[in-house]
């Protein structure tokens, strides 16, 4: 084998090695910080990215509200959550992000429970829908991925300041960087995105509201 040939097999193996690290090592949380006293809330964590977010919440003490649209899938994750963890601080509430007044209503129900809210995770979302307008005559693919967190998220921001060094957590995609903000078409009046486009949207609108939410909340602590 000559000397190019060795080159390759080199190069080959430290890039194998590379991509096994890589695989070992993506998605794990080394932190063993405690969550003790703290309250959160997860939209979305019945499955998938929210239901693993509420279940590591949950092993680290603090005390996890479930926010499902499902309520029976909503108490399957509960139960899960909890067998796996140990914790009871797990409690499911219903919540419809294509519906402003469950949004509302959500927020009313946390608030009769909770005097402090130290996380929110704004997880839910959804694409491929078909084109229609919700209840509310909001674009629903629109209104479950960024209007309806939008509205959540302002309801809860008095409790959120009064808990002080809270966070908010809005899970957006690198679908935002093919996201484009039309202002007189966010209802698709005028025409409807193909494929994935309306979801990047979504998530450009979750990055500039997270980034001018931080903004306005400079020096606040929170």
């Amino acid at each position: 084998m000559g000397l190019l040939g060795s080159v390759g097999v080199v190069l080959g193996l430290a890039m194998l090695a590379l991509k096994v690290w890589y695989q070992s090592t993506m998605g794990m949380c080394r932190s063993t910080r405690r969550s003790d006293g703290k309250v959160v809330i997860v939209t979305g964590s019945n499955t998938g990215i929210g239901k693993e977010t509420a279940r590591d919440l949950a092993k680290r003490g603090a005390r996890v509200y479930l926010a499902c649209r499902d309520l029976s899938r909503g108490q399957a994750a509960q139960r899960e959550i909890i067998e796996s963890t140990g914790s009871h601080q797990v409690e499911v509430l219903k919540l419809d992000l294509g519906s402003l007044a469950s949004v509302r209503e959500f927020v009313k129900q946390f608030l009769s429970k909770e005097k402090q809210l130290d996380i929110l995770v704004n997880n839910a979302a959804a694409t491929g829908l078909e084109n229609k307008l919700s209840k509310d005559g909001l674009q629903q693919e629109m209104q479950i991925n960024h209007f309806g967190p939008f509205l959540l998220t302002i309801l809860l921001l008095d409790v959120l300041k009064k808990t002080g060094s809270s966070r908010i957590i809005t899970v957006s995609s690198l679908a935002h960087k093919m996201g484009k903000i039309e202002f007189d078409n966010l209802n698709c009046e005028k025409s409807f995105p193909g494929g994935t486009k309306l979801y990047s949207n979504a998530k450009l609108a979750n990055v500039l509201f997270a980034n001018e939410l931080a903004r306005k909340l400079e020096g606040t602590g929170n």
